[in-house]
């Protein structure tokens, strides 16, 4: 919105001028007057509309909320009480039949009198169980080949060395995995990495050690990667995002494209079509993409399906800010759909009914209504400026044009049981790498994120699969990567 021009100011003599000159100089004056002051308070709306979104009510950040805004939760207080439930299969330690060590406590003599009981027979014996890890120590192994020179031939033969001693001296796989762990999995920064080495393990590294094991990871990992892109590619369910990524000092943007077991990140200095384009996924997918709102995903020839819990926050904001019924009726509405929805899952079945298809499709459209009726299109101010094209609509009519002409993405999860209620798998894979920001600040070079964002979709497509990470990290440094993509039959 432009910035309307002030008020006139009009002084007394002014005033009684205007008066003379008759009644229709008033009317004039005053229509003049009030449509200033309609587009004045038209301008506060939109100010303060902006001021009071927040994370629980727009697409915003909780980071943006600052310090005297407290982020609401949407979801209803469960009826449960808090802690185990009951029927709940409880985890405990369990005796071992078999431990690795058995530590026997004799008794010498009698506590009373100190009598000897060396050779008194024993009565019984009780037994304790104590499970701990041993001190980690490194261990040095060394690795010897023979060489040989054939007596026939004279030829000289040599044994192989295994593909971890590729030096004269250097670390192991099982400390390579631990040092790519803490830094990639646990987010660790590399000089408290080597403290804790250093603390638990005796072992004095530099950082320029861990960067170093970090670049081999990295390039380990390049056929992992472009497999994963395909993987990715082929899926039929693509949950697609985007974040702000700091590097070097600049806002960039780190893209995600994830499944319930692969997750696939890169980082791009834009955000919208080049950085898609050149990422490479949707220009050619041919499944069902859910995302959120972004124009930039809609310009691709795939399924579309927009994220309901975005709407669920939009519609909260217009009740709050702006009273509309219509929008509360409405989440309602989506949030009784997707527990009808969950409940036929849990059920055996494989979609809803066609009467129940029918009555929400009905209310939908009904509620819909509602909110048009609420919120006409303003007529044209006859006093204000001559404007070309679309005329501009409240935020209100804005959202029921856009729920109205995208009604099959937003209910597309109601038809097809594949299609999630809302986006919150990508929105989970990228929290970890917001944190990583946050503890980091910025990475320092375009490499550096790279780096760090094909290791944390490996690490995260291993922890989705139910991988165990480390063993996984030993055995890429080992030589014998093994692949947590799906196997093809």
């Amino acid at each position: 919105m432009s910035k309307p021009d002030p008020l006139p100011s009009l002084s007394e003599s002014d005033i009684r001028a205007i008066y003379a000159q008759g009644e229709d100089a008033v009317v004039s004056v005053v229509m003049q007057l009030l449509s200033q002051l309609n587009r004045l308070e038209s301008r506060v709306n939109e100010i303060e509309g902006r001021l009071s979104k927040n994370s629980r009510n727009s697409s915003k950040p909780p980071s943006s909320d600052g310090f005297k805004q407290r982020t609401k939760s949407l979801r209803q207080k469960s009826e449960k009480p808090s802690g185990g439930q009951k029927g709940h299969q409880g985890q405990t330690l369990e005796w071992r039949e078999h431990p690795d060590e058995v530590e026997v406590h004799p008794v010498h003599e009698c506590s009373e009198c100190g009598a000897s009981l060396g050779e008194v027979p024993l009565e019984q014996v009780l037994s304790r169980q104590v499970f701990d890890i041993p001190p980690i120590a490194l261990q040095v192994k060394e690795h010897e080949v023979e060489v040989k020179c054939c007596p026939h031939c004279g030829v000289s033969n040599q044994g192989s060395f295994p593909s971890e001693a590729t030096n004269v001296v250097q670390y192991g796989p099982h400390l390579k995995g631990m040092m790519v762990y803490l830094m990639e999995g646990q987010l660790l920064p590399s000089h408290r990495v080597c403290e804790l080495l250093a603390d638990m393990m005796n072992v004095e590294l530099s950082e320029g050690t861990l960067y170093t094991t970090k670049e081999q990871c990295f390039n380990l990992l390049e056929p992992f990667e472009k497999t994963l892109h395909q993987a990715v590619l082929d899926s039929d369910v693509v949950h697609f995002d985007e974040t702000g990524f700091r590097v070097n000092q600049q806002l960039w943007w780190l893209h995600v494209a994830c499944t319930n077991g692969l997750v696939y990140y890169q980082v791009h200095p834009k955000r919208g079509r080049s950085a898609m384009d050149e990422i490479d996924i949707l220009p050619e997918f041919e499944g069902k993409a859910i995302h959120d709102g972004l124009k930039s995903y809609q310009g691709y020839e795939c399924e579309h399906f927009l994220c309901n819990a975005h709407h669920l926050r939009e519609l909260q904001y217009m009740v709050e800010h702006y009273g509309q019924g219509w929008a509360f009726q409405l989440s309602l509405l989506l949030v009784s759909i997707h527990s009808h929805v969950k409940r036929t899952k849990a059920e055996g079945g494989g979609q809803l009914s066609t009467q129940e298809l029918e009555a929400f499709d009905a209310r939908y459209e009904a509620i819909l209504n509602e909110g048009f009726s609420q919120n006409p299109i303003p007529p044209p101010d006859p006093n204000g400026p001559k404007k070309r094209g679309r005329s501009k609509r409240s935020p209100p009519r804005n959202l029921l044009e856009r729920l109205r002409q995208q009604k099959s993405s937003v209910l597309g999860f109601m038809y097809d049981f594949t299609i999630p209620f809302d986006n919150n798998q990508s929105e989970r894979d990228l929290r970890m790498m917001k944190l990583k920001q946050k503890i980091s600040g910025c990475f320092r070079s375009e490499d550096g994120a790279k780096r760090f964002c094909r290791i944390r979709g490996y690490l995260a497509t291993l922890r989705k699969q139910g991988r165990n990470i480390m063993d996984s990290l030993v055995d890429l440094f080992s030589g014998i990567p093994q692949s947590p993509l799906p196997q093809p039959e």
